[in-house]
């Protein structure tokens, strides 16, 4: 596309999803660096944002998973919270993808968003903006957090339980336990938002972190294992090159690749 028709798609695409939330800060960016503020607008929004392989929904939700994983950008996360609210995403469904990425980055990341979206959302409540409140999941019902988390991570991957125990047991039990337990019974098990959508959610957060290449191979084949697709993984790569870099963007597509060879054999 020429830059004209970049920008114009652009401008109308983050008008469309962030609106007047990410105005401010391009205004901002524009006053000391124009070039920076237009390759946003041309770049991120007119040839990323654009593209229609990932819903926005989608989109929004790797985006604001990726940010909190990453912890350090608290600006653009109010942004893409404001986002992911203007798209479809419930305030529950954001608050999911907040406790989940404390398996991945920690609690400190996960309180620093939260923060963030409280912010966010007495913020919309002033301009009169009425969000989707969604529903809270299902409480457990089980008492055997291991059973429960063994039995939903099972659903993703057959073999996982197995592979984890028989790797660490021996040497590290409670790491096996409160994996299976915090990450699948306590979270992963949780209702209120999608298999789908949780697995964007991990691989978005891997992605950006970028030191967790084993998880992120096994995340990758348990999104595929669910229901997502090859090009819908490379979208969120291509998402990753404007939050992370391209770098980040480059080691999680080899990582697809390499899922991708091993699963055709």
């Amino acid at each position: 596309m020429e830059p004209s028709t970049r920008y114009r798609i652009g401008w109308e695409t983050l008008t469309e999803t962030v609106g007047k939330a990410e105005e401010g800060v391009i205004g901002r960016v524009r006053e000391i660096c124009p070039d920076l503020a237009k390759y946003i607008i041309e770049y991120e929004y007119g040839e990323i944002q654009s593209r229609d392989i990932l819903d926005r929904k989608s989109r929004e939700i790797a985006i604001v998973a990726a940010l909190s994983a990453m912890g350090n950008t608290r600006s653009q996360l109010r942004v893409h919270l404001n986002g992911a609210l203007n798209v479809g995403c419930s305030i529950n469904e954001v608050k999911e993808i907040l406790i989940q990425i404390s398996a991945y980055s920690g609690f400190p990341s996960s309180i620093n968003a939260i923060n963030a979206f409280r912010e966010v959302i007495a913020e919309r409540k002033k301009r009169g903006i009425v969000d989707l409140v969604g529903e809270d999941p299902t409480p457990l019902v089980s008492s055997d957090r291991y059973a429960t988390g063994a039995r939903v991570l099972s659903m993703i991957d057959s073999t996982q339980v197995q592979n984890l125990e028989e790797t660490y047991n021996d040497f590290c039990p409670d790491l096996v336990r409160f994996v299976i337990e915090y990450g699948y019974a306590d979270i992963f098990s949780r209702d209120n938002l999608g298999p789908k959508y949780r697995e964007i959610v991990t691989i978005a957060a891997l992605s950006a972190l970028g030191t967790a290449e084993p998880q992120l191979k096994f995340h990758i084949n348990a999104g595929m294992n669910i229901g997502l697709n090859a090009p819908e993984i490379k979208e969120i790569m291509l998402l990753i090159t404007v939050i992370a870099g391209f770098p980040s963007a480059l080691n999680g597509i080899n990582v697809l690749q390499q899922v991708m060879q091993e699963r055709s054999r």
